[in-house]
C-alpha cells in the first residue's frame, strides 16, 4: 500500500491502461477526502508530540471476478489515485496479477522511492555539521 501511495499518478495510469482486461471492481468506499493527525518524535527516537494534519483521500473496492478486495490511502486531495492505488492493492492479491503487476509497478516503484530517498539522504550528508567537544584535563 505504502508503494502504491507513492507512486505517481501517470504511472498508475499508465500501468492500468496496459492491463489486457480492465478489472470490473465495485466501491466498497468511494475515494474521500478528510485529514488525519500527523505526530513527530523530538529527534526522531525521542517524545512523541503531534505535528499537525493533513490531507488524506482514501478509497477502498472489490474486484468483481474475484472478490479480492483493496485499500488505500494516499497523501493529499487525489481521488485518482487512490481509486487506482486501492485496484492495484486487490489485484496484487490475485495470483493471476501479482508477478506481474510486481514486475510492471512495484518493483521499479520501490527502487524509483529508495533512490530518491539515497539522494536526498546524501544531499543532507553533505551539509551535516559534528559537534564535538574537548575535554580539558586538570592534570
Amino acid at each position: 500500500m505504502g508503494i502504491l501511495a507513492r507512486t505517481p499518478l501517470a504511472r498508475l495510469e499508465e500501468t492500468f491502461a496496459a492491463l489486457p482486461e480492465a478489472p470490473a471492481f465495485t466501491h466498497l468506499r468511494r475515494p474521500e477526502i478528510g485529514s488525519a493527525l500527523v505526530r513527530g518524535r523530538a529527534g526522531g527516537s525521542g517524545e512523541r508530540f503531534n505535528l499537525g494534519e493533513m490531507t488524506v483521500t482514501r478509497c477502498s473496492v472489490r474486484l468483481s471476478a474475484s472478490g479480492a478486495i483493496g485499500h488505500a490511502y494516499v497523501a493529499g486531495r487525489a481521488r485518482r489515485h487512490a481509486e487506482l492505488a486501492a485496484v492495484f492493492d486487490a489485484l496484487l492479491q490475485t495470483p493471476g496479477h501479482h508477478d506481474r503487476l510486481c514486475a510492471a509497478l512495484t518493483d521499479p516503484a520501490a527502487e524509483a522511492i529508495a533512490a530518491a530517498r539515497a539522494e536526498t539522504v546524501a544531499r543532507t550528508a553533505a551539509t551535516r555539521v559534528d559537534f564535538f567537544t574537548m575535554v580539558r584535563g586538570e592534570d
